[in-house]
């Protein structure tokens, strides 16, 4: 991959609006949850691999995932990213995030030289317990439940549907 040294003389880096990547200035996920950043980048730059590293410091930061002109799509542990070239944007999806995974990440473009990149803050709040959702058999009636965040309370709706309709629902 090509280097990623931040040169502050160096034309079409360090001026704001002259790099072809761009992404959110900071971000915020809850911790166990997913958290999915989208970059975007001009035209011209869709068949260079794209990239979303960890670190403060642009030349030393540790690239995560990384896609290239044959694979537009890849997976590694918890981080994912996806390059839609169609719409010039590389989603990156990280599960099951942590507390440490908070920090300074950069969404990046590869080239022949010195990469372009978009430095991304991440912020993790810690989670709360989980909300569940599911079906019990009671009788003659399913009863299933759905539950969700509403501000800091966990609400469940609950639904009885008659057994005979279930049957079918769960053979089709």
């Amino acid at each position: 991959s090509g280097g990623r040294l931040f040169l502050p003389w160096h034309v079409g880096v360090c001026f704001p609006g002259s790099s072809p990547v761009t992404g959110p200035k900071a971000v915020r996920g809850q911790e166990r949850g997913c958290l999915a950043v989208q970059c975007r980048y001009t035209p011209g730059w869709e068949s260079h691999g794209k990239w979303w590293c960890r670190g403060a410091d642009w030349g030393n930061c540790k690239i995560l995932v990384q896609t290239t002109a044959s694979e537009p799509e890849v997976k590694r542990d918890r981080v994912s990213i996806r390059d839609n070239r169609e719409n010039r944007t590389f989603t990156v999806t990280t599960e099951q995030l942590r507390l440490d995974d908070a920090g300074v990440y950069w969404c990046g473009i590869e080239r022949v030289g010195i990469d372009h990149g978009a430095q991304v803050r991440v912020t993790v709040d810690p989670g709360k317990s989980m909300c569940v959702c599911g079906c019990v058999i009671i009788c003659v009636f399913f009863f299933c439940f759905y539950c969700f965040w509403s501000s800091n309370f966990c609400v469940c709706l609950f639904r009885a549907i008659p057994m005979a309709y279930g049957r079918s629902q769960t053979r089709g």
